[in-house]
């Protein structure tokens, strides 16, 4: 008999072991979960916003540094400070996704391609057989399924995701839109703060031209 009870025993002690370590790996696994559960978007943080704020203002300053140096219209002068609000938001994310990499690298692109233009004659726009036979040589209009085709919308709209896998696009495009989020309610709390800085200032002027009339 005590050879038999002495024998189970350390298979009995065994058994406990292992269920106490599961029960610790699921505990951890439970806690690990709920923390990144409750984890905030790193662009709701409040550091990120102090972040993008201040590169935003730094490329808004350039852009009305550059401006009034050289005259351009309205739409010119808003679409350099879009440019430069992308800009400042793809360099507050240290080009760490897939978007902002493409977005400071479409630039430099972007300087190439009109160099390379003003190098080549201008070409004549393409007739309408030819477009359509371009067309039909690389398969344009064949029907698709519904979600490969969402997909490949999808990755013409967020900056240098047209040839991610879809899993991977779905996280870049999260992000995407989190950093855009953030985008807005930093211009949204800057235009209502130069809102009230000029109000102010014309109260103040008005007020000092009512006493000198006086």
């Amino acid at each position: 008999m005590a050879s038999t009870s002495s024998s189970t025993t350390p298979a009995a002690a065994e058994v406990e072991e292992r269920g106490r370590k599961r029960k610790r790996a699921d505990g951890a696994g439970s806690t690990a979960a709920g923390g990144a559960e409750a984890q905030p978007s790193k662009w709701r943080t409040r550091r990120e916003h102090e972040i993008y704020s201040s590169k935003l203002l730094e490329a808004i300053r350039l852009v009305r540094a550059g401006s009034s140096s050289s005259s351009g219209s309205g739409a010119t002068r808003g679409r350099a400070v879009r440019e430069a609000a992308d800009r400042a938001l793809a360099v507050a994310a240290r080009g760490r996704t897939h978007w902002s990499r493409a977005i400071l690298a479409s630039r430099r692109r972007r300087f190439q391609a009109v160099r390379r233009a003003r190098l080549r004659a201008p070409a004549t726009p393409p007739s309408r057989h030819n477009a359509a036979a371009s067309a039909a040589a690389t398969g344009q209009g064949s029907s698709a399924p519904p979600l490969a085709e969402k997909a490949r919308m999808l990755g013409w709209l967020v900056p240098g995701c047209r040839r991610l896998s879809f899993p991977t696009l779905l996280e870049e495009t999260t992000d995407y839109i989190e950093a855009l989020q953030m985008q807005v309610r930093t211009m949204a709390a800057l235009a209502e703060a130069l809102s009230a800085i000029s109000a102010n200032s014309s109260s103040g002027g008005a007020g000092s031209s009512n006493s000198s009339a006086a």
